[in-house]
């Protein structure tokens, strides 16, 4: 039986490569975690045990290994419509205002995951489109991640039932996707066009991206220390075209971190507003 084992100094130094890597804070105690996400790798790379592939990567040997660790760790579940509110605030608020001034609009789904929150992010514009005819200027969403494998994902555009259950409505299901003739569904081609996939690390520069009118960051500031929360948030702040609007997780918050956004309350909900 392989060993699936981690002892503290092995944990300790593999935690310190993780948050080099990507920024992420494992924390104490979170060694089940790194159990659970890289006992796979231990039979994918034909390794002995899980100490054994901790030792590999920590080494650099293996850039293939090293890869695939840092994507395990990085992969996190998400939803359709995640949350509601961003979406409905988006439609009903952001866009319309945006529109106003007659230029394309940019968008930044910045840790894309599997693909959800951008394909979210074109259905509500699609959607807006729908109900206010000639409203909306041309609108260009880039979605990034850290993930090569999960962008792959998100470019193929397939989903299995269980991940279509999870946030999205019959209607939408009917709108927005087609058969994949496999038992899965496709998101179609009018969503999928809307929707370009970059890598992108958010410990290294934004540059190259351009200037967004509005940024979603939801739900990865709770991985990382404060330090690297203000250097990410100052660097979003940067790539917001003046008046640009950022979007966090429900459970996230700029207090202590930064001082360049205003906070605006939806009811349910909150957006942050660039100074």
């Amino acid at each position: 039986m392989t060993a699936v084992t981690v002892n503290d100094q092995e944990y300790r130094e593999f935690c310190r490569f993780l948050e080099s890597q990507c920024g992420i804070v494992l924390g104490d105690s979170k060694q089940y975690l790194v159990r659970s996400r890289l006992s796979p790798l231990v039979n994918r790379f034909s390794l002995s045990s899980l100490s054994d592939l901790l030792q590999n990567v920590l080494s650099g040997r293996n850039r293939e290994l090293r890869i695939a660790a840092v994507d395990a760790m990085t992969t996190n579940e998400t939803l359709w419509f995640r949350d509601g509110y961003p979406f409905t605030v988006l439609s009903d608020k952001i866009l319309p205002e945006l529109a106003a001034n007659k230029k394309p609009i940019k968008i930044w789904s910045s840790a894309s995951s599997s693909g959800q929150e951008p394909y979210s992010m074109a259905m509500t514009v699609l959607e807006t489109q729908a109900k206010r005819p000639g409203l909306l200027p041309s609108i260009q969403i880039t979605a990034t991640d850290i993930s090569q494998t999960m962008l792959e994902t998100c470019r193929a555009g397939v989903y299995d039932n269980l991940a279509l259950s999870r946030g999205l409505s019959p209607e939408r299901r009917r709108m927005f996707f087609e058969d994949n003739g496999d038992g899965r569904m496709r998101v179609n081609n009018k969503v999928k066009q809307m929707v370009n996939f970059r890598p992108q690390n958010l410990k290294d520069s934004y540059a190259l991206l351009g200037k967004f009118d509005i940024i979603f960051c939801r739900n990865v500031l709770i991985y990382f220390s404060p330090e690297m929360k203000s250097k990410v948030l100052n660097q979003l702040a940067a790539s917001l075209n003046p008046g640009g609007y950022l979007f966090l997780g429900a459970s996230e918050s700029l207090t202590g971190l930064t001082e360049k956004f205003e906070m605006i309350r939806c009811n349910p909900g909150i957006i942050y507003k660039l100074r």
